[in-house]
């Protein structure tokens, strides 16, 4: 018997139904707690008096459950995003507290809305982008509470593609994108005065930009490359010019930071190495982090903060325990436990992640992360799970996909190969235009090395992943036939030529990036077709199972439809599920639930895994294509 056919089954409603409870947060005041939580089956905001257990839902989101929110200056409402289907037409919606009125704080057609900056100091308005005027820019606009007006604030003139408020709540930074994948920030003295360029630097530089202003407003704090491997984060004064850096790696980007809700002052950056380490400014804020790691095991995050800053609320973060929230009381030093989003799998014991380093062919080094089942040490069957992106990252900590793979009896390979962020531009740059190319090559490297190592069967190793990593898991059937048993792609693109054509209109300002890092579309159709897994189908002969959400703005389902009629044309295993209610990814409990009972049932069938039966509700035949 394998050591990890006695570990218990954890029921897959445990891993993809709704947190218990999740996304705590403390009202400016310090009056209320606030959470995440089903409310007839679909999460809602929550709210109870701290302290008191007068818990109740303030939302009444009946169809995809709301996964963000904040609270208003006042503490009087709440803030949140929807959209429809998973369309990610995204609007902004208000709820009171008190009476649980909602109301549509951008109630146009065909808009996509976005929260740009909100100030405790000015609580009657907030800074909203949203592209009414064009579908393909983002104009700001300042919504003002007391009366509902929402007038236009600063137009964009056509290539920026972010803004930032300074510390008056005016905004003052912009972003732009220009042709050829230049980078742009603009400044302006106030909101009557004209833009000016400020700083500017190349295509071969990593994604940047404006971190935020100085707590007087004099400088910028910008996230940069330009001089260095790696993003730092520099303060350039708007005046002169003149810079200094606050914080930097040789190799891993700037990828966080903490800022004093009452003063701005910065008080922390971190850098996601094989796991997030903080390097702190401000010896109090060091302080009250040594004494909240002595309370739990994990990483330590503040989720939110009193206007007065007395009392916050804390995430725990770990590889193998759910999320924990509590209550931080920063005069007695004192962290009361509040919840665990998903309590039930703290009876089940959960496989460890560990930090990886792989040597890719021409020597490049990949990092990445490990887990075995549970008790398993050597020869397992192996799924190698791809990121989406490409320009993201794998990170330690809980993973739902992880822990299913793992609990049914799979070592999970995850590699952050050649074009991923976190690592520095060099690393990022060696990924341009090599989908389909050494960015896959990194991914057989990787399962190459499991399998030396002895961690992998080789002859039970499937591949799975969604967005890029769908396309990932296409490419590796479809250009490397014989290195996989059976692939699972979750709304990956089929066609780069059909994919780069049908982004959404307000991703238009980016175009460049696109040509620059997958291939240009209007003058390298042959090369797109050559890194095109369709045109590859009739080489797949290992089984396929794909995921697709119908209203995906992103990766289209035509995307999926054309690989699965290429294959079936060609007499190729194929399974199709379509989701009209998701888009790109599946946000709805029912559905990942459906989804994942086929990914079982499928991996099990094919790498010898084990399967928790279907429940009747998770019955995925009604959604095959």
């Amino acid at each position: 018997m394998n050591a990890w056919t006695s570990t218990p089954i954890i029921p897959r409603a445990i891993l993809f139904g709704n947190p218990e409870r999740s996304s705590a947060q403390i009202s400016p005041d310090g009056r209320k707690l606030s959470y995440l939580a089903p409310r007839d089956g679909v999460m809602n905001v929550w709210v109870r008096t701290v302290g008191g257990a007068d818990d109740r839902p303030i939302t009444s989101d009946a169809v995809r459950g709301i996964r963000a929110y904040f609270w208003q200056a006042a503490s009087a409402h709440i803030i949140y995003a929807q959209d429809v289907g998973g369309n990610e037409n995204f609007h902004i919606f208000q709820t009171s507290i008190a009476t649980g009125e909602t109301q549509d704080l951008t109630p146009f057609d065909n808009i996509r809305a976005s929260v740009v900056a909100v100030d405790s100091r000015h609580p009657d308005s907030m800074l909203i982008g949203m592209n009414r005027r064009d579908p393909q820019l983002f104009d700001v606009y300042r919504y003002h509470f007391k009366t509902g007006a929402l007038e236009l604030d600063t137009e964009n003139p056509g290539d920026i593609a972010g803004w930032n408020a300074d510390n008056e709540f005016e905004i003052r930074a912009a972003t732009a994108i220009l042709p050829g994948g230049d980078q742009e920030i603009r400044v302006r003295t106030d909101r009557n005065s004209e833009w000016r360029s400020f700083e500017r630097w190349g295509p071969d530089e990593s994604f940047g930009g404006v971190s935020g202003f100085s707590p007087d407003n004099r400088a910028l704090w910008v996230i940069s490359s330009v001089g260095a491997n790696a993003s730092r984060l520099l303060e350039v004064d708007i005046a002169s010019g003149a810079t200094r850096v606050i914080a930097e790696d040789p190799c891993y980007d700037v990828s966080a930071a903490i800022e004093n809700p009452i003063t701005h002052e910065l008080e922390a950056v971190g850098f996601i190495r094989a796991r997030l380490e903080w390097l702190f400014f401000d010896p109090a804020i060091e302080a009250e982090f040594a004494v909240l790691r002595d309370v739990r095991d994990g990483e330590v995050e503040i989720e939110s903060r009193t206007e007065d800053d007395r009392v916050w609320i804390v995430a725990y973060s770990s590889d193998v325990a759910p999320d924990a929230y509590y209550l931080y009381d920063r005069a007695t030093k004192k962290a009361e436990f509040l919840f665990a989003s998903r309590p039930e799998l703290e009876a089940f014991e959960l496989s460890r992640t560990t930090p990886i380093s792989v040597a890719a062919r021409d020597g490049l080094t990949l990092h990445g992360y490990l887990t075995m089942p549970v008790g398993v040490e050597r020869g397992a069957p192996m799924v190698l799970l791809v990121h989406g992106g490409p320009w993201a990252r794998d990170v330690w900590g809980y993973s739902g996909i992880v822990q299913l793979l793992a609990n049914r009896g799979y070592a999970v390979l995850q590699v952050n190969f050649r074009g991923s962020t976190g690592y520095g531009k060099d690393f990022l740059n060696a990924g341009d235009r090599e989908w389909a190319g050494r960015m896959h090559d990194d991914l057989l490297d990787a399962k190459a090395w499991a399998v030396d190592q002895g961690y992998a069967d080789p002859s039970r190793v499937a591949i799975m992943g969604g967005s890029y990593g769908g396309y990932a898991t296409l490419v590796g059937l479809a250009f490397t036939p014989d290195e996989f048993v059976c692939g699972v792609d979750i709304v990956g693109p089929s066609n780069l030529s059909t994919l780069l054509s049908s982004i959404p209109p307000y991703w238009a300002p980016a175009r460049a990036i696109f040509d620059k890092r997958v291939g240009h579309l209007d003058n390298e159709q042959e090369f797109l077709r050559e890194r095109s897994p369709l045109y590859k189908a009739s080489e797949i002969k290992s089984p396929l199972l794909i995921g697709q959400g119908a209203n995906d703005p992103r990766v289209k389902q035509s995307e999926s439809d054309q690989i699965v009629r290429a294959m079936r044309d060609n007499g190729k295993p194929v399974e199709y599920i379509v989701f009209d209610d998701e888009g790109h990814g599946f946000v709805r409990p029912e559905n990942n639930l459906r989804f994942f009972a086929a990914t079982e049932q499928f991996l099990a069938k094919y790498l010898g895994g084990r399967s928790q039966p279907p429940a009747p509700e998770e019955d995925w035949a009604p959604f095959t294509r």
